[in-house]
This record gives C-alpha cells, sequence and structure tokens, in this order.
C-alpha cells in the first residue's frame, strides 16, 4: 500500500541528508559509549575488583536499561515529537555517562551505565522513524547504511582513539569525562538542525495522528507485536550483530593478545578494522539490496561469509597480524547484512507503525546484548583453565576458544531464520 504525498520525499534532499545525518550523531555518540569497555576493562576490574563475569554484568547494565525503554520509546516516537524525544534522551545519555566516569562504587558506576543505556533506547529508532518521514521506500536501505555508519564511527572512536586518550590524560575517568561533554555539543547541533518532517508534509502528518488515534495504543502495540516478520528480523539481526558486542565491545582485544599473543595496541587495531568493516558493509549491503530489488537474499549471503570467515579466524594457526586485521575487518564487513533488516521490517508495517515494529527488532538486539555479553563471561569461567593472580584473573587460550563458539552457532541460526523472512522486493508490503 502507497502512502500518500510520498512523492514529496525527494523535494528536501539536501535538507533530508543534513536532519538525518545531525540526529545520527546522537547513534555516534552512544555507540562510543556502548563499546568504550574494550578500552578499559583492565583498569575498570582493578578499580572496581570485578571479575570477568562481573565487568559483563556492568557492561550489561546499559542493555538491561535499553531492553525494558525500547517499546515504550517505539510508541512514543509515533506519536509525539521525535526532536523533542531526541533531546530528552541526548540529555539522559550524558548525565549518565557524567555519572559513570565520577563513581567511586560500581553501584553508581552501573547507574550511570544503566542511564546511558535508557537514553540510548530513542537514538536508532529515531533515526529511522526521521528516515521513513524523510526518505522514500526505495532509499531506505542505503539511508539505514549511512545510519549504521555514524554509530560504527563511535563505535571506532572507541577503539584505538579512546585508548590512546585514556593514556594520554593518565586514566579512564578524565577519559570519559572528555567523552561526557560531547554530548552537551550533539545536544545542541540537533536543538538547530532536526526537524520531525519535510516543510510540505503537514498533510501527512495529520493522516499519520487519525490513524494512531482511530487504532489507539495497545492496537497499535497488538499489530506491532503478532505480525511474526518483525520478530524474525530480528532475531537475525540480534545474532548477526553478536560480534559487535562481544568482540567490538568487550572482549576483542583480550582474546587477540590471550590467544593471538599480539600487544594491547595491535589488538586495538584489528577491532577498529572490526569497525572499519561495518562502516564500508552498512552502505554497501544497502546499496546492493536497493540496486538488486530482494532483501532476503544479501541477508543469506551474508550469514554464509560471517561463518567461513570466523572459523578462518578462530581455527587458522599462525596467523600475521596484517591477517588478522585484514579478518576483522571481513567480519565486520559480511554481518553488515544485518542492517536489511530494518528496511525489511519497515516495508512490511504500516508507516504509521513504523517505530513500534522497528522496536521489536532493536529489543531482540538487546536483549541478546545483556544475555550473551555475561554469558561469554560465564563460559570463560567454566572451562576452568584460567588462574588468579593477585586478584586479577588470567585467561587462557582455551578459555576463549569455548566461549568464542558462540559466533559460529549464532550464524548457523540466523541462516535458518532467513527462510521465515519474506521477500519484500524494496516495496512497502503493508
Amino acid at each position: 500500500m502507497s502512502h500518500p504525498h510520498q512523492h514529496e520525499k525527494t523535494a528536501h534532499t539536501t535538507l533530508a541528508w543534513a536532519v538525518i545525518l545531525t540526529a545520527s550523531l546522537f547513534f555516534f555518540y552512544e555507540f562510543i559509549q556502548l563499546n568504550l569497555f574494550n578500552a578499559i576493562d583492565e583498569p575498570l576490574m582493578r578499580d572496581f575488583g570485578l571479575t570477568s563475569a562481573q565487568l559483563g554484568q556492568l557492561s550489561s547494565m546499559y542493555f538491561y536499561a535499553n531492553a525494558i525503554f525500547l517499546f515504550p520509546a517505539g510508541n512514543m516516537l509515533d506519536r509525539f515529537s521525535t526532536k523533542k524525544l531526541l533531546l530528552f534522551a541526548v540529555a539522559i545519555c550524558t548525565i549518565g555517562t557524567f555519572i559513570f566516569a565520577l563513581a567511586k562504587e560500581v553501584k553508581m558506576a552501573g547507574f550511570g551505565r544503566f542511564l546511558v543505556g535508557s537514553g540510548a533506547s530513542f537514538c536508532f529508532l529515531s533515526c529511522i522513524r526521521i528516515a521513513s518521514r524523510w526518505f522514500s521506500p526505495h532509499r531506505m536501505a542505503f539511508v539505514t547504511g549511512m545510519v549504521v555508519v555514524m554509530a560504527m564511527l563511535g563505535g571506532l572512536v572507541a577503539q584505538t582513539p579512546f585508548a590512546l586518550l585514556v593514556e594520554y590524560v593518565d586514566g579512564w575517568r578524565p577519559a570519559v569525562l572528555i567523552d561526557a561533554s560531547l554530548g552537551i555539543i550533539i545536544y545542541l547541533a540537533i536543538a538547530f538542525i532536526v526537524q520531525d518532517r519535510p516543510p510540505d508534509a503537514q498533510e501527512e502528518a495529520k493522516i499519520d495522528q487519525q490513524h494512531l488515534q482511530r487504532l489507539g495504543l495497545w492496537r497499535c502495540i497488538k499489530l506491532a507485536a503478532l505480525n511474526s516478520q518483525n520478530w524474525w528480523g530480528g532475531i537475525y539481526t540480534s545474532l548477526m550483530n553478536l560480534p559487535v558486542f562481544l568482540l567490538g565491545a568487550l572482549w576483542g582485544m583480550h582474546y587477540l593478545v590471550t590467544v593471538r599473543h599480539i600487544t594491547l595496541v595491535q589488538a586495538s587495531y584489528a577491532t577498529t578494522m572490526f569497525f572499519i568493516g561495518v562502516i564500508i558493509g552498512s552502505p554497501l549491503f544497502g546499496w546492493f539490496s536497493d540496486k538488486i530489488g530482494r532483501r532476503v537474499l544479501p541477508m543469506i549471503v551474508g550469514a554464509i561469509l560471517s561463518l567461513l570467515i570466523m572459523f578462518i579466524l578462530m581455527y587458522m594457526p599462525d596467523l600475521s597480524l596484517q591477517s588478522i586485521v585484514i579478518l576483522f575487518l571481513l567480519i565486520g564487513l559480511v554481518t553488515s547484512s544485518q542492517v536489511l533488516s530494518y528496511p525489511t521490517i519497515a516495508e512490511l508495517n504500516p508507516i504509521y507503525l513504523t517505530s513500534t515494529a522497528v522496536s521489536i527488532a532493536s529489543i531482540c538486539i538487546m536483549i541478546s546484548g545483556f544475555i550473551f555479553q555475561p554469558f561469554f563471561g560465564w563460559i570463560m569461567e567454566q572451562s576452568k583453565a584460567h588462574t588468579v593472580i593477585n586478584g586479577m584473573t588470567i585467561y587462557t587460550s582455551r578459555d576463549f576458544d569455548l566461549a568464542m563458539m558462540i559466533m559460529p552457532v549464532a550464524f548457523i541460526v540466523a541462516l535458518i531464520v532467513t527462510l521465515f523472512i519474506r521477500e519484500t522486493y524494496c516495496r512497502s508490503r503493508a
């Protein structure tokens, strides 16, 4: 079913890009917060006296908050001003980052992370909401890819650059305070540039509001929750996204130092290249999908290639630093097929339910984050190959090899899930 006034969306291209890229600065900021543990996990464990499982627990406070607030965020974004909600979310996230930086005990640090995660529940959904109002459906995959690029740039900043900042300012706390201040700048940029809709889309706004009022809140939730396609899309993305949470956000550097015997700075090159892979892959998969007019086929290709490359990383003996860096780049590139489930979900739901429907996919991702980050640490504890020296747990290759199996298994399941996702041929099917 096409939507009235969609032809107008091509009339404001420059303004549309300015609006969407400014809104996605918040996504960029959130991804710094999500991934900075990778660069500061050892000083955090030392300062707060944490085990790997407890560190995973602290990191996953972000995901708990995110999973709790995503669905309400989706509903609110369909009904209220996206810009006002974005500004509120940036403020909450910035305050949370300041609290985390200044926390003297682990409970306070956890509370800061919880605030950051609750603000984060708005970041991606608001970008998709804005994009669906400013761009036509046949450009959505590419636009979504570019939004994800902004996030991954944040993930990249949290790797080598953040590790160097921690060294330069001599400690993780001053580094996180500098990072928190960035939130204030982003708040101001959104306040000045972002607009909810194109200037001539008032009629469209009225029609959407009438639809939402006629259906009522619970009917809207029911329509989105009972559409199985939203769940299949969410499961696919959450499984393909695991390397972001496990390698990019928390364990990647630690894994390479322990298993491949390289230095921490060399390991940060690999995790940085992982994010560069996602930065290249997200718009590339989006463009390719829009170009061939298919969504599910590229998703299948992404899952198969991810499985192959992960096996090479895990089981190929004597990899050089160059090979490790290239493999991390490739893992980032091929797992980017996850971005395609968002335009697919948008096409399989009425436009006025976009945020509510996409929030289901985002809930799946965040649930996978707070399950699998601590689960990875728990599996490492189970292998019993590690030792404890001066209160610090020293992990071995065997601990990591066991925990890393999570990812190939996830890619196999993702491949099976693609069998249940409906092909939209890049057109709105709702």
